[in-house]
């Protein structure tokens, strides 16, 4: 039987793993949309690297990553969280006050969760859970 303690305990770490993991592959497509057109037409030609779209495609793909397998997740959040706020003011939030209209809900979201796993960390299956919690070597 469900109960409080049963999804604080055991439910929760399992839905902040597929809540990171899901997240981070998300945002990897981004980058992979800018970067390398894939998947093909998800972003119209590619952005010259030096310019603040491909910074955004590098980001977006590294940090992608590094968040997927829960690896340097709270520095990596807060920097996404960062590149998603000023995504939303530079580029939706001059269209529109409201988010529906000016397309900037996915920004904000993103910008919220990274938020949320810069707080909480990677949860329990991560590689930073697996750093923090080696085994120390065998002194000789």
């Amino acid at each position: 039987m469900l109960n409080s303690s049963t999804l604080s305990t055991i439910w929760a770490p399992r839905a902040l793993t597929l809540l990171r993991v899901m997240a981070g592959l998300l945002f990897v497509e981004h980058g992979t949309a800018k970067l390398f057109n894939f998947p093909e037409g998800g972003f119209p030609g590619s952005p010259p690297l030096a310019s603040m779209i491909g910074a955004s495609a590098m980001m977006e793909f590294a940090g992608g990553l590094l968040i997927t397998i829960g690896l340097f997740t709270r520095p990596v959040a807060f920097l996404l969280a960062g590149e998603m706020a000023v995504a939303y003011f530079l580029v939706h939030a001059p269209g529109s006050f409201f988010p529906i209209l000016n397309h900037g809900e996915g920004a904000i979201l993103y910008c919220f969760i990274f938020l949320y796993l810069f707080t909480t960390g990677a949860g329990p299956w991560s590689v930073d859970e697996m750093i923090i919690h080696r085994p120390a070597p065998p002194s000789s």
